[in-house]
């Protein structure tokens, strides 16, 4: 099995209701993005996914969320846009424009500071 990734990066403003704390503030971060996918076959060239084509998607699928306030956003208006809801936002989204035959969405991770992240995968 081989498996590529690649980083990324968004800004966006939440607040996370009902939260005990300072959280529960509108703030901002600077969220990190890393995407993985997997597959057992290479291409002819040796590649699972050209990196390009990688990059270029994920580019679209965040600047839906970038500079944004998440709250505002259909997808997290029931529901918290606390990394792990953020990170599984973007895994479903990337997984019907990344998913092939040879190909499948493996993780999506998020981070809002270097020292914590949240990872989201299906089974």
């Amino acid at each position: 099995m081989f498996e590529a990734s690649i980083r990324a990066q968004f800004s966006a403003a939440h607040h996370l209701v009902g939260y005990p704390g300072h959280c529960s503030v509108q703030h901002g971060h600077n969220w990190e993005v890393e995407v993985a996918v997997r597959g057992r076959k290479l291409d002819k060239t040796g590649l699972l996914v050209d990196f390009r084509e990688l990059k270029k998607i994920v580019r679209e699928v965040l600047g839906e969320v970038d500079h944004s306030d998440l709250n505002t956003l259909a997808a997290f208006r029931k529901r918290n846009p606390s990394s792990e809801n953020i990170a599984r936002f973007l895994y479903r989204q990337l997984s019907r424009r990344l998913n092939t035959r040879h190909c499948k969405m493996s993780f999506v991770g998020v981070r809002e500071t270097p020292e914590s992240r949240a990872k989201y995968w299906e089974e």
